[in-house]
């Protein structure tokens, strides 16, 4: 079974970015699907206008990746901008995309409203993000439930291009995993770096600390019982722990042994062990910048050869051959 996946290049990966996708990433990984991962350089476009911060980030997503276990042997990891079939097909998907499927995006409206320039490319992306999708003919899509209608658009197009030129392009199916599907950032909101509520996996020591010790909290003193079902903490402490140690947390929390400085040293101290190695294979990534550029280029190889044989049939059907 085929699995394709993206993430743009817009900083540090965080927790939500772990739970939410790359946990998934790593089991069908080990399960012998065919994973495709890439690295969304061109979406990332519609807001970073800066070329030094875009290569950086887009070295450093990948570093982060390879660094959490995505293994280059097993899953073709690849930049979006090596594969120029992409931007050929998501001008053909254009062509026949109806105007009010794209003006019925939420994203795009939410993006703007929060002070996003709302440009062209930023109204289009669902077409990309189809392009991204369809010229390499995935079964599956795992997706955030932010995400889940630009899959939907996605099908729509697929569909009204196979109507219009004949069977050619696979339906791919969206994966929610409701269990994680929202992890909350230190505001108790969806972690996520446009919030700027996140718990990032490779900042330094003190940065990290910084992070988990300024999650918002209520004002329950110590020695009084906290609520479980309200605290962000324990929430992703619940994340990171074994049923038995949740359990004994809860107990603490219902009889008042527990503060919530208490409680987010714990949560320091389960994230340090938990990306132990992966903090330390990053720092050693990042010093060696060739060996990425050569997994980059090796999985661009793989991911334009797929891609190349969906456009050879879409160029006969819409007439370019």
């Amino acid at each position: 079974m085929r699995i394709l996946s993206g993430i743009q290049p817009s900083g540090n990966l965080h927790l939500g970015n772990y739970f939410g996708a790359i946990a998934q990433f790593l089991a069908r990984q080990e399960s012998g699907d065919e994973l495709f991962i890439f690295v969304a350089n061109w979406h990332a476009l519609t807001t970073t206008h800066n070329p030094e911060e875009l290569k950086k980030n887009s070295f450093e997503i990948t570093v982060a990746y390879l660094a959490l276990g995505l293994d280059p042997n097993k899953t073709v990891l690849y930049r979006q901008s090596d594969v120029p079939e992409i931007l050929e097909l998501a001008w053909i998907l254009a062509c026949l995309a109806p105007m009010g499927l794209l003006e019925r995006a939420v994203s795009f409206k939410d993006k703007t409203i929060k002070g996003l320039d709302p440009n062209v490319g930023l109204f289009n992306y669902p077409i990309l993000q189809a392009a991204d999708i369809l010229a390499l003919q995935p079964d599956i899509v795992p997706v955030g439930k932010d995400q889940k209608q630009h899959l939907e658009i996605t099908r729509d197009l697929a569909e009204k291009f196979n109507r219009t030129f004949g069977e050619t392009l696979k339906l791919p199916s969206p994966e929610i995993p409701e269990s994680v599907a929202t992890v909350p950032g230190t505001n108790g909101e969806k972690m996520s770096k446009s919030y700027g509520n996140t718990i990032d996996l490779f900042v330094d020591d003190s940065v990290l600390k910084k992070q988990v010790m300024g999650i918002i909290t209520d004002s329950t003193a110590k020695g009084e019982p906290l609520d479980c079902a309200k605290c962000n903490v324990y929430a992703l402490f619940k994340l990171l722990s074994t049923e038995e140690e949740v359990r004994d947390l809860a107990k603490k929390y219902h009889h008042g042994k527990v503060g919530y400085g208490d409680v987010k040293k714990l949560l320091l101290k389960k994230i340090l062990n938990k990306f132990e190695d992966a903090r330390k294979k990053f720092a050693e990534l990042v010093k060696n910048p060739t060996e990425v550029e050569k997994i980059l280029e090796a999985g661009a190889k793989k991911a334009r050869a797929e891609a190349q044989k969906t456009l050879t049939v879409i160029r006969k059907k819409v007439g370019l051959k």
